[in-house]
C-alpha cells in the first residue's frame, strides 16, 4: 500500500518589509502593501536612457519617500531650512545597492524632487519582491534601488 503524499504548498508571498530608522522619533519597519495603504498614491512615467542599455520606458507607483520619512517624525526642526537641509537619506537595496539623497533635494521648500517608494512597477506589484526608490529626475537609474531593506536618516558629521 502506497502513501499519496500532499502537494507541496506554495509559500505566501514574501512581505519585503524595510526598515526605517536613524534619527526618526518613529522607527518602523514597512511593507509594500503598507506603502500602498497608508500613503497617497503617487505616478512616475520614466525613461532611463543609460549609455550600456539604451533608452527603457517604465511607469512607477507609490508614495513620496518625504511623506514616508515624515510620518516617522524626522528629529530635525522643521520651522528652521538650515536644520532640515544637514539632513541625509541612505536607502539600501536587497542586492547591497546603496544610494544617498538629501532631505532638501526632495524638501518641498528646497528641490521638491517628487521621489517614490515605487509600490508597482509597469502595473506589476512589488509586494513580493520589495519596494523600489524611484527618482523621477535621473536620466540613468542608478539611483534606483531595488528591493529596499533600510531607509536611514541622519546628519553627516560635522568636522571639528
Amino acid at each position: 500500500m502506497s502513501r499519496l503524499s500532499a502537494p507541496p504548498r506554495t509559500p505566501p508571498p514574501l512581505l519585503a518589509p524595510f526598515a526605517l530608522l536613524g534619527d526618526v522619533e518613529r522607527p518602523a519597519t514597512l511593507t509594500v502593501e503598507d506603502l500602498r495603504t497608508r500613503w497617497e498614491q503617487h505616478r512616475a512615467e520614466v525613461v532611463f536612457d543609460c549609455a550600456t542599455n539604451g533608452p527603457q520606458h517604465h511607469r512607477f507607483e507609490g508614495p513620496l519617500l518625504r511623506e514616508v520619512v515624515l510620518d516617522a517624525q524626522p528629529v530635525f526642526d522643521a520651522r528652521r531650512r538650515k536644520d532640515r537641509s544637514r539632513y541625509l537619506l541612505s536607502v539600501t537595496g536587497g542586492d547591497g545597492h546603496h544610494t544617498v539623497l538629501s532631505w532638501a533635494e526632495i524638501d518641498a521648500d528646497f528641490g521638491n524632487v517628487p521621489v517614490l517608494l515605487a509600490t508597482r512597477m509597469d502595473g506589476q506589484d512589488l509586494g513580493a519582491t520589495g519596494s523600489q526608490l524611484v527618482v523621477p529626475a535621473d536620466r540613468c537609474g542608478a539611483r534606483y534601488v531595488s528591493a529596499i531593506t533600510q531607509v536611514q536618516v541622519g546628519v553627516w558629521p560635522v568636522p571639528a
